[in-house]
């Protein structure tokens, strides 16, 4: 991608206005360089089957959960990758920043979310030189949303990734939490959510846990106790090790920006887990009536 090696000119595409968008200039400067490259040599072999076979052999990222707070939001993800039955490896990382005040997570096919994330990135930069200023955040939704989509050729062939996007809304001191379909199609998500081999029996922990205003570190706890019931129920989901010292990578998203919660942090949330679980496997029960978990029952 440097000058031309005869003339010691630059291209066309890096010369001409363009526009703010770093995929589009690949797209036209040196689309090999693309994930989603249709033909040269990072092309996907024509036969579906045998990259679905492969697919299965490739490391996977499981369980993520994002959860509002007061004043922002809290992404969580465990350190677990997997390939079938295996565990590849231990202490994956699967949050990441994204710019100053978002953040995403990936679950599926490791080599490609990992790789569509740096791209993610790149283009935020990217975006905020050439414009000078960022992106809104819906307008990083979106955008995260056509990188995903230029994935679907892959996703149907084994290579499936969808990410966790997440951000602090400056205008209603609110965060927002954003999720997507294989096909590139984006939601808009509310309190909570998780996606991942494990996130079924994450949200399921959420549910009871969950209250709306809870403090930062009332909902980091609570996505430390999401993880760790999604680990209970699904081998693919990676609980804390304590012994190797490897816990959770947790992420808050407030006004203050991105801020991930060091190794001591989050080992510190992690052990008050466990330690709790030692006297109630199960976790902590949600109320039945709010402000009074010992309510009576009404007569029958």
């Amino acid at each position: 991608m440097g000058a031309d090696s005869y003339t010691g000119q630059f291209p066309g595409a890096y010369l001409s206005a363009g526009t703010s968008s770093f995929a589009d200039f690949l797209e036209a400067a040196a689309p090999g360089l693309l994930p989603r490259a249709p033909v040269g040599p990072r092309a996907l072999p024509s036969d579906g089957a045998a990259i679905a076979s492969l697919a299965r052999d490739l490391p996977h990222g499981t369980t993520i959960v994002a959860a509002a707070c007061e004043g922002g939001v809290v992404m969580a993800g465990d350190r677990r990758a997997t390939a079938g039955n295996m565990i590849m490896q231990r202490d994956i990382e699967k949050v990441f920043r994204s710019d100053e005040f978002s953040g995403v997570a990936m679950a599926g096919v490791a080599g490609v979310g990992l790789e569509l994330i740096r791209l993610f990135q790149v283009e935020l930069e990217h975006y905020e030189k050439l414009e000078g200023h960022t992106l809104s955040l819906e307008g990083k939704a979106n955008r995260l949303a056509s990188l995903v989509r230029g994935n679907l050729g892959g996703a149907m062939q084994g290579l499936v990734f969808v990410p966790l996007f997440c951000g602090y809304e400056e205008s209603t001191n609110t965060g927002r939490i954003f999720s997507y379909d294989v096909a590139g199609g984006r939601y808009e998500e509310h309190r909570f959510h998780a996606i991942g081999s494990g996130s079924v029996f994450a949200r399921g922990s959420l549910k009871k846990l969950y209250r709306d205003g809870m403090s930062v570190a009332d909902t980091v706890l609570a996505c430390m106790q999401a993880l760790y019931d999604a680990a209970d129920d699904d081998s693919a989901t990676g609980g804390p090790d304590v012994s190797r010292r490897i816990f959770p990578v947790v992420a808050t998203i407030t006004a203050d920006g991105y801020e991930r919660l060091s190794e001591e942090a989050a080992g510190q949330y992690a052990r008050t887990v466990i330690e709790e679980r030692l006297a109630d496997p199960d976790g902590p029960p949600a109320p039945l009536r709010a402000g009074n978990g010992n309510a009576a029952l009404p007569p029958r």
